[in-house]
């Protein structure tokens, strides 16, 4: 005699019991009748009633996954409920939400919860069965109320994208790729001697990032002995900017000061982004095709912003060709030129950049559309800007600025000596009294202690002062 076999177990779908309670609730069918018709058993079917009010719950949510059989509850709930919360404002403020930032906030907010609890892609796969997400999530319900249209203007401006309404002014920022010929002299420039800058500031011009240098020597000799963290400004020894990097940098920076700012990015650096992983505290923006045309490059930082840098740059830059000039008789300004380092355009950049006023930023970014239109204009202190250098007229300056866009010269380089290296020594004497020599000699002495001695950066701004100073006593 054989033995009967086991009745397979049939599981029903949160979709099939909710049909089983709407037969229930509108038919005269017994439970053991509707068990029969879903090939189920009848204390299957008094556990789905029991279960009646909790079943209605998940299905009238939309994040439950309606064509799961099990449903099987966390071990670690209160951190499901938390991120599935977390996921919802995301989606609403139409967040690009990946697989690994959602691994990376699982991780922070289990160590809010003080549970020891390090989330993998299992238990990521099986999360998003639980809430159903990436099955299908509700589509983000519009806003109940349209945007009032902004009060027409005498002239027409650029309207900010919408998602930037979402983000105060401070927390706005805008960042440009710059190319530079670090140690150009007027009307000349090399190729060898084009290095990147990434400049990084907020709309309401409270904020700027470090200036970040980049080129194509691997290691110059002019940085043995320096302490990368007393340095005002970083260097990464390729020409292109190290993006991911850099990106990660700041979103560390953000979270550890508790915010979520939005970054303005030309739609060329999202594409080389495509593989960068998620990133918690900074979301991307990108900028229209007609703004990065009209802008030549890298618009996401206003033109006049990236204009204002080069010129205080310039400007210092000739300050420090003439000290030496002076310092060393008969020296052409090209063989001056020639002297000058990575390491010296790395200080000159950070002084160039902090000298951009923080009025000038804001006024950029409303007049171009990068922010939203709360902040007032101050043109007349916007304006600042430094003074012709000698021996060049207005025109002579402005090209001498705008040097990047010319064809620049071709040949050798000459390897960086250093702008203050001397020739000679000082005769033999009791006390001579200092020369102009001893002076720049100084400088160069005091700023290479700052540098090996892991100084704040906050204390070159006061040395930039000095030098800038005394460099101008020994030209007169």
């Amino acid at each position: 005699m054989e033995l009967s076999s086991k009745k397979k177990l049939h599981a029903l779908s949160l979709a099939e019991k909710i049909q089983v309670l709407e037969l229930l609730d509108e038919s005269k069918m017994s439970q053991s009748e509707v068990a029969r018709r879903f090939q189920v058993s009848q204390p299957q079917i008094s556990r789905i009633c029991k279960n009646k009010e909790k079943l209605l719950a998940d299905w009238c949510s939309g994040t439950a996954n309606r064509e799961r059989k099990r449903k099987r509850e966390s071990k670690y709930s209160g951190l499901d409920e938390a991120l599935l919360c977390w996921y919802h404002i995301a989606r609403a403020k139409a967040w690009d939400v990946t697989g690994p930032m959602l691994l990376h906030k699982a991780k922070e907010l289990a160590g809010i919860l003080g549970q020891d609890f390090v989330p993998s892609i299992g238990w990521l796969v099986r999360w998003k069965r639980r809430n159903n997400v990436g099955f299908g999530a509700r589509p983000v319900a519009a806003a109940a109320f349209r945007p009032e249209p902004p009060p027409p203007g005498p002239t027409s401006r650029a309207q900010p994208p919408l998602s930037l309404q979402d983000f105060s002014p401070e927390d706005v920022f805008g960042c440009a790729e710059v190319p530079l010929l670090y140690r150009a002299v007027p009307g000349r420039g090399r190729a060898c001697d084009r290095v990147r800058v990434l400049l990084c500031a907020n709309s309401r011009g409270t904020e700027k990032r470090p200036v970040l240098v980049s080129g194509l020597r691997a290691a110059p000799t002019c940085f043995s002995g320096v302490s990368s963290e007393a340095l005002p400004a970083s260097y990464h020894p390729d020409l292109g900017i190290p993006w991911s990097e850099w990106l990660a940098q700041f979103d560390r920076d953000m979270g550890q000061q508790g915010r979520r700012v939005t970054l303005l990015l030309a739609a060329r650096v999202l594409e080389e982004l495509a593989s960068l992983p998620g990133l918690c505290h900074v979301r991307l923006l990108p900028l229209s095709a007609a703004a990065a045309a009209a802008a030549g490059g890298t618009p996401a930082l206003p033109g006049s912003v990236v204009r204002a840098f080069k010129t205080h740059y310039r400007h210092r830059l000739l300050g420090k060709l003439a000290a030496v000039q002076s310092k060393r008789a008969g020296i052409s300004l090209a063989e001056a030129g020639a002297g000058i380092t990575v390491l010296d355009a790395l200080h000159m950049a950070a002084a160039a950049w902090a000298k951009v006023p923080p009025q000038l930023i804001v006024s950029s970014f409303v007049q171009e559309g990068l922010a939203p239109c709360k902040m007032p204009l101050c043109p007349d202190e916007a304006s600042q800007m430094p003074p012709v250098p000698g021996g060049l007229s207005l025109q002579e300056f402005a090209r001498f600025v705008d040097l990047e866009g010319e064809e620049p010269a071709s040949g050798a380089c000459k390897e960086e000596t250093g702008a203050e290296d001397g020739q000679g020594g000082q005769e033999d004497g009791l006390q001579p009294l200092p020369t102009k020599a001893d002076a720049l000699r100084a400088l160069g002495t005091l700023r290479r202690w700052l540098e090996c001695n892991s100084t704040s950066p906050e204390l070159f701004e006061k040395f930039y002062a000095c030098e800038e100073e005394v460099e101008r006593l020994c030209c007169l």
